[in-house]
């Protein structure tokens, strides 16, 4: 998978590449498709949600730019398997998830997998998470029309945020910095397929 996938599509950042070949992404998908645990596709993990390809993992991963030290704040913890890739590049991850049974099982396998600097909310994650705010990096694994104004304001300086925008046809993986003085660039990453984000400040539940 690091090789063939991740290495081979641009993925340079060794650090992303040790963490994506440390963790047993066979443990973070339902028993009747881990055998297809590492195929370069998104996997069904009930309730409707998807486990994102590896590539997709990695790239949002790189274009955080983590270094260790950080508190990143995940939006769509899923099957808990990107919170575990970040655990290795951060030194605390914040993840939320809507679905209270996907927590559950994130947890199990969270713990399974020896990951001990994640801490695991339900909630509505276009509100982010404010007791641990400002971050220094955001993670968002879900299509949404804009950037959550609450995501932002919870975004330190200097900080990066990374999101799948909704554009129609497709979405499109986009990588936000914020400078010192508060203003937002942007660069594309690539076109993508995310499940949507649902919540105050994003779509309605559908």
């Amino acid at each position: 998978m690091v090789e063939r996938q991740l290495r081979r599509r641009g993925i340079d950042d060794e650090r992303v590449l040790h963490a994506m070949g440390e963790v047993p992404r066979e443990l973070f998908v339902p028993e009747d498709v881990r055998s297809r645990a590492y195929a370069d596709s998104a996997l069904p993990i009930g309730h409707r949600q998807t486990i994102s390809q590896p590539w997709v993992v990695a790239a949002i991963c790189q274009a955080l730019e983590l270094e260790g030290s950080e508190r990143v704040l995940e939006i769509g913890t899923g099957s808990g398997y990107s919170g575990a890739v970040l655990s290795h590049l951060a030194r605390e991850v914040v993840s939320v998830e809507r679905i209270p049974e996907l927590v559950e099982d994130a947890r199990a396998a969270l713990a399974e997998s020896g990951v001990q600097n994640v801490e695991l909310v339900v909630g509505d994650g276009s509100r982010g998470h404010e007791p641990g705010a400002p971050y220094e990096a955001i993670a968002v694994h879900a299509a949404t029309p804009e950037i959550p104004h609450s995501l932002l304001a919870q975004l330190a300086p200097g900080g990066r945020l990374v999101a799948p925008i909704a554009t129609g046809s497709s979405d499109l993986l986009t990588a936000f910095r914020r400078d010192a003085e508060g203003s937002l660039s942007q660069r594309a990453i690539g076109p993508c397929r995310f499940v949507p984000l649902i919540g105050a400040e994003g779509f309605e539940q559908g």
